[in-house]
């Protein structure tokens, strides 16, 4: 059977890709090897953000004295806090089912690999057959990168599908690197009651960040009994006999830690083996698939979005990639993805978000710039909250006004960058953001009090 567009995975790059497609028309079909939705919907953004609920609302049982409410005998169900996880993800997927048969998009179930002349060859265990169609987009995602010093092995060293799923809580754990998933699950095991060592080999952690919120991260994750090592590195990892001896090497020399798991959150790989590239002369350069900005691969009719091209690996991103792949193939005329507007995440406690160029990128790419920053602990939404740790930190051009970075650490604030991100889109102004009322008393609030100090007009602090 021929269709307009095949896609390979079904990720939020994937699925959104299909379902685009068929609203402009297409006729479309889906591979998918595994489970709907992808890794993100099933073994990353959905249920780690579950885990991360139970871990919080665990953390208020312990603190709700401070809030006026007698609690006695809360205790965590490390199983039932897995099991409702993974029932979030199961109904997330059943949630892709039902778009796809929304969207009439037929789902092939097989490990789908490109051929020559626009066909997929989809090998349903041991069961091969080839479809064809007009275009192809290949949406094969990507795992957890290994380490030679850190083999997985599942049960002791580990990844982040693992770290979902133990079937007991651990008493201590190492957690190598302190991106997003290394400091999520250092936060979650942490919370729960797991002593945790958290190894970055970067002078700080979650090192993409503004360097002033990777510093409040540290701090808050050492208040919760945390023990935090930057500049370190993991030199070998025993794991003869019951637990692991963990050898690091640290600014002070090396220690040994024994510790019960070790997760390994070193970043990820792409998905580029197999899946047919050499075959039909697909260009790639480490490790990833070369496109142009509307995700055409140097082979007329094959695409590739989300994790595997270049970017950033989000599923936002990937999504949006998706939508405007389809739309180019479509012949509409989408604008291409500005890459330096794309919010980040990390869910832990107190939250991360930021969009845009950091101080020190602003700085070095010869801005002259006005920085405004409002910490929470002068806000009174955060203060009723109980939740003082954190600030809101604003770049702007200093000649123009323009909105160049926002960086945020709180609580809530994964649900406030967006109004940067469209600031920015819509080029507004430091003083178009601190003229805008802002609700009181919110957290957003806080937004608009950092676009004031950045222009000496703040009020509240």
């Amino acid at each position: 059977m021929n269709y307009d567009l095949i896609v390979i995975g079904s990720g939020p790059g994937g699925y959104v890709a299909a379902i685009r497609a068929s609203q402009l028309g297409m006729k479309t079909a889906i591979v998918e090897r595994s489970e709907l939705g992808g890794i993100c919907l099933n073994w990353g953004c959905i249920p780690t953000k579950a885990l991360l609920k139970s871990a919080q609302v665990f953390e208020y049982l312990k603190h709700a004295g401070d809030y006026g409410i007698k609690v006695s005998g809360g205790e965590a169900d490390f199983p039932a806090v897995v099991k409702r996880s993974r029932d979030v993800a199961d109904g997330m997927s059943k949630g892709v089912q039902f778009l796809m048969k929304k969207n009439k998009i037929e789902v092939i179930k097989g490990f789908g690999k490109v051929k020559a002349g626009k066909k997929v060859e989809v090998d349903d265990a041991g069961k091969k057959t080839v479809i064809e169609a007009k275009n192809i987009i290949m949406a094969v995602g990507a795992r957890s990168r290994a380490l030679p010093n850190l083999p997985q092995d599942g049960k002791k060293i580990i990844g982040y599908r693992e770290a979902m799923v133990l079937p007991k809580m651990p008493k201590s754990m190492v957690v190598v690197g302190s991106g997003a998933i290394g400091s999520e699950f250092a936060y979650f095991y942490a919370t729960m009651g797991t002593k945790v060592t958290l190894v970055e080999f970067m002078p700080n952690v979650v090192p993409v960040e503004d360097e002033e919120v990777s510093k409040q991260l540290e701090r808050s994750f050492k208040k919760i009994g945390m023990t935090v090592l930057t500049s370190s590195e993991v030199l070998s990892v025993d794991t003869k006999g019951d637990g692991c001896k963990v050898k690091i090497k640290s600014k002070v020399g090396e220690e040994t830690i024994d510790c019960d798991i070790v997760l390994s959150a070193v970043g990820i790989q792409t998905n580029l083996e197999n899946i047919g590239l050499e075959e039909v002369g697909i260009a790639t350069d480490k490790g990833k698939i070369l496109t142009n900005p509307f995700y055409q691969t140097n082979i007329p009719g094959y695409y590739a979005i989300g994790d595997c091209v270049g970017g950033q690996a989000l599923a936002h991103v990937a999504s949006a990639e998706g939508i405007i792949c389809v739309e180019k193939m479509a012949g509409h005329n989408p604008e291409p993805l500005n890459y330096n507007n794309i919010p980040g995440c990390t869910y832990t406690s107190p939250e991360i978000a930021s969009v845009g160029y950091t101080e020190k990128q602003a700085k070095e790419k010869g801005y002259e710039i006005k920085v405004g920053k409002f910490p929470y602990s002068a806000s009174g939404k955060a203060s009723a909250a109980g939740q003082k740790d954190g600030f809101i930190k604003l770049i702007f051009d200093a000649k123009y006004g323009e909105v160049l970075g926002a960086h945020m650490i709180g609580y809530n604030v994964t649900e406030m960058i967006a109004e940067i991100v469209v600031a920015r889109k819509l080029e507004t102004t430091g003083h178009e953001i601190l003229k805008s009322v802002h609700p009181h008393p919110t957290m957003s609030e806080a937004i608009m009090e950092a676009a004031a100090q950045a222009y000496g007009e703040v009020i509240h602090l």
